[in-house]
């Protein structure tokens, strides 16, 4: 008799972290690594730890710091990420954020308060310097920096690949909605819930789709959601702005070649609003767009909603779900 994947998981990064393997036996192996990376990564990056690397360089008041090579490598990616969508996603709002009351982890956040005076446009990727003989990183004084949009994703990707290499059996990471795979797939696939909430229950609106290679992310604005003076804000910021982006679609669901690389295109459909599916069709992507009514548009090759599958029964192994 065939034995299927195995699932474990735990609370980090202010979200809920889940691994599972095709061979049940490597599960312990796969779960240590993903939490030596997790834990790595939260050192180095959080915006919410007074003694991370993140918030040491955010210090900095525009002097060259050293930095480990997780922070290296998360803050590249930001950088490239900024760069490929001309400042659609970038690193620089983190002050914006802070203004919006995101300011601490979201589990301390308070759900109101007073109103936010005014928004500004972020100060911009380009003021960020890493130099890669040093392996420093600077930032003009001021400027903060939040990597909330890349750094799971890179993570989930770098994580997957690690355990698939030591486990030799295929394995799934999902970073609170960003989800790596690699190595081989059990049969059918890995089989995936999308749906507005990572909490949301079997009844609710959602889809299950099983997934291959590569990656899937979800991101939205349904989850983390607080009140300032009245006003509902949230935490994935128009750069242009600097103020929450506009209300238009609720999640938005991409696959792509790598988690990071669909992590990238659903925030950015967020950010784009109305524009998002043509945005996503002319870079080939496949995506599920939920609207802030709860209509469906489907982009690529993603069925529309009466057509795509509910699992057959097969366990769900993973929730894409923005949490």
């Amino acid at each position: 008799m065939s034995v299927g994947p195995a699932t474990g998981g735990f609370a980090a990064l202010g979200t809920t972290i889940t691994v599972a393997v095709a061979d049940p036996g490597s599960l312990s192996t796969a779960m240590a690594l993903v939490r030596d990376d997790v834990e790595r990564l939260d050192r180095a990056a959080s915006r919410f730890r007074d003694d991370s690397e993140l918030a040491a360089l955010n210090r900095s008041d525009g002097l060259p710091v050293e930095i480990s090579d997780t922070l290296f490598v998360a803050l590249s990616e930001a950088v490239a990420v900024a760069e490929q969508t001309s400042g659609l996603i970038d690193p620089t709002v983190g002050e914006a954020l802070e203004r919006c009351g995101y300011d601490r982890d979201f589990a301390s956040i308070p759900p109101s308060g007073p109103p936010v005076l005014h928004f500004q446009r972020v100060p911009g990727w380009k003021g960020i310097h890493l130099d890669r003989f040093r392996r420093t990183a600077s930032v003009p004084a001021g400027v903060r920096i939040d990597l909330g949009a890349t750094s799971k994703a890179g993570c989930a990707d770098r994580s997957a690949r690690a355990v698939a290499l030591a486990a030799r059996c295929g394995v799934l990471v999902n970073l609170g909605g960003d989800i790596a795979v690699a190595g081989p797939p059990p049969s059918g696939g890995w089989v995936v819930r999308v749906a507005d909430r990572h909490d949301a229950a079997p009844g609710d609106p959602g889809v299950t789709v099983a997934i291959r290679s590569g990656g899937m992310a979800t991101s939205g604005t349904a989850q983390r959601r607080w009140r300032r003076g009245g006003l509902v804000l949230h935490h994935l910021i128009d750069p242009s702005t600097g103020a929450p982006a506009r209300p238009c679609w609720r999640t938005v669901t991409v696959t792509a070649e790598s988690c990071l690389a669909a992590n990238v295109a659903s925030t950015a459909a967020v950010i784009l609003g109305p524009a998002a599916p043509g945005w996503l069709a002319r870079r080939r992507c496949h995506a599920r767009l939920v609207g802030e009514d709860g209509s469906v548009v489907g982009v690529g090759s993603w069925p529309t909603e009466a057509l795509e599958p509910d699992g057959g029964g097969t366990p769900v192994l993973a929730r894409a779900a923005p949490c």
